[in-house]
């Protein structure tokens, strides 16, 4: 089977100015997911989605592909990463490059994501029957025991109240966070469809020491710990 790996990477980052760029370990952020995706043996292509000259001056200098600028109105913190998915597959039809047999998307937010991930993904998505595959990790908390909502009086609740009392986190139903590390997408599916789940969607577990997804410094700061153990 033929894969893309797709690195989408916006220049504005309210969360963490510069986020894409700047140096974890040594190297810019963008480029950990670049150099596990060279470690893909069935990635075939690498490709960077970005608005920034200087995103995509330091994604070529890694060894990935920028082949267009992303428009204005993809790179705007409203923007869906959807449409920037679809943005992108769009480009490569109408370039006639060759067919594949998903898009492998690798966000450059979650950098400490291992090669078996992206393999176990794959994977997943070669067993068939799927549209999409997704990437979890083991939730902290659970909307049947420990997640609660207000209404409109201020009063507190279960965000989903269980059948029978649950009185320990381990009775609860199993949950899961979706994490940033991996997604493996049908391209048919991404152009006929507007949101992840309206197709049947697979996932795959990760380690939480590897699920970190980078939004503010406290999250830059636990990867650079997590680095160094």
């Amino acid at each position: 089977m033929n894969y893309i790996a797709l690195i989408c990477a916006r220049g504005g980052s309210k969360g963490l100015p510069d986020k894409n760029i700047r140096p974890l370990g040594g190297k810019p952020l963008i480029s950990w997911s670049i150099d596990i995706a060279k470690k893909v043996d069935r990635i075939s292509k690498i490709m960077v989605s970005t608005d920034c000259d200087g995103i995509a001056r330091i994604a070529k200098e890694n060894g990935a592909e920028v082949p267009f600028i992303r428009p204005i109105e993809l790179a705007q913190d409203n923007s869906p990463e959807w449409l920037v998915w679809k943005h992108a597959l769009e480009y490569l039809s109408k370039n006639k490059q060759m067919k594949i047999d998903a898009l492998v998307i690798i966000p450059p937010t979650a950098p400490l994501r291992h090669v078996d991930d992206i393999n176990n993904c794959l994977d997943e998505f070669e067993k068939g029957q799927v549209d999409i595959v997704i990437t979890v990790s083991k939730a902290h908390r659970n909307p049947y025991f420990n997640m609660i909502v207000n209404n409109k009086d201020g009063y507190s609740s279960l965000v989903i109240k269980p059948e029978s009392q649950v009185t320990r986190r381990q009775d609860a139903p199993v949950v899961f966070d979706m994490t940033t590390v991996a997604y493996v997408v049908r391209p048919q599916f991404l152009n006929e469809s507007s949101s992840i789940f309206s197709g049947r969607v697979k996932s795959v577990c990760i380690p939480q020491d590897r699920a970190i997804d980078i939004d503010t410094l406290l999250d830059f700061k636990i990867a650079e710990s997590l680095i160094k153990l």
